[in-house]
């Protein structure tokens, strides 16, 4: 597939890469403060990761961002939403969190047209005071959104690395709230900071998550028998969720992915589409 870069849509490569095919991102920065945040690091780090979101420099504004995301959205030949991203979906967001208050009008607003021509939409967040705001149960509560919406929550089982974020556990129980409504889950369990840590998220969140995406933090060093025996321990124990474990993970753990798929059904590729293979 051709790879596709517009100022709001565009394909993800690399890390980025594993979590979606199709991508948007309306802001650079973000205000909970995440001490591990890989936006700020690296030479774009004083342009990525800033504490405060701001609308990118190609939008006017909000106004001109929507128009933009559609121009992008829609084939120009066919006049219908982009059939590959009908069919797997668009991630919200890389570079803030799209469930902020400064964020969330514009994410919501756009989530809900989609919802509406019946594109999926995936959304990744710390926050969870959304879910009792107006705007944030019209959307759940959108006729589509059983099937064309996925809320994940990023989940490290360290709330101090974290201050401006909801805690863990409130996550938990705001996946649980979702869950219930009939709406697709996933987790981040991404960067493990320590493995008890985040198998313990995995464990708390289990009953209530679809699919897992785990992921190591940068430089960090693991001991690979200890991440491999928690990697397998966790698709043995939680067969009703499916799990995705990132290239790096894999490579720190020294396990093949195809070893660990043959004994695990519920370890997955990289080709794995929640909005069309999910467990209920």
């Amino acid at each position: 597939m051709k790879q596709f870069k517009g100022k709001a849509i565009y394909n993800p490569s690399g890390k980025a890469g594993e979590y979606s095919r199709w991508a948007c991102n309306f802001y650079t920065g973000c205000s909970n403060g995440c001490e591990y945040c890989y936006c700020k690091k690296g030479i774009l780090g004083h342009a990525m990761g800033g504490d405060t979101p701001t609308l990118k420099k190609c939008f006017r504004n909000e106004h001109h961002a929507i128009s933009v995301f559609f121009d992008e959205l829609f084939d120009p030949i066919t006049e219908q939403p982009k059939a590959d991203i009908k069919e797997h979906g668009i991630f919200l967001s890389f570079t803030t969190d799209p469930c902020l208050p400064e964020t969330q009008v514009l994410h919501f607003a756009v989530i809900e047209a989609c919802l509406m021509i019946q594109v999926p939409v995936q959304i990744l967040t710390k926050c969870t005071a959304w879910l009792d705001t107006e705007q944030g149960q019209q959307m759940l509560s959108n006729p589509n959104a059983q099937h064309h919406l996925a809320v994940g929550f990023t989940l490290t089982g360290h709330d101090e690395l974290e201050p401006n974020a909801a805690p863990n556990a409130t996550r938990i129980g705001a996946m649980k709230r979702i869950h219930e409504m009939g709406i697709k889950t996933f987790a981040s369990v991404e960067p493990i900071i320590d493995i008890d840590s985040s198998y313990n998220m995995i464990e708390n969140a289990a009953p209530f998550c679809n699919h897992f995406k785990v992921g190591i933090l940068k430089g960090a060093k693991y001991d690979s028998m200890e991440l491999a025996d928690a990697c397998a321990s966790v698709c043995r124990r939680f067969k009703n969720s499916t799990f995705y474990f990132k290239e790096s993970l894999l490579k720190a753990a020294e396990i093949v992915r195809e070893d660990i798929s043959d004994y695990h059904d519920n370890c997955v590729n990289t080709d794995y589409n929640i909005f069309r293979q999910w467990k209920d």
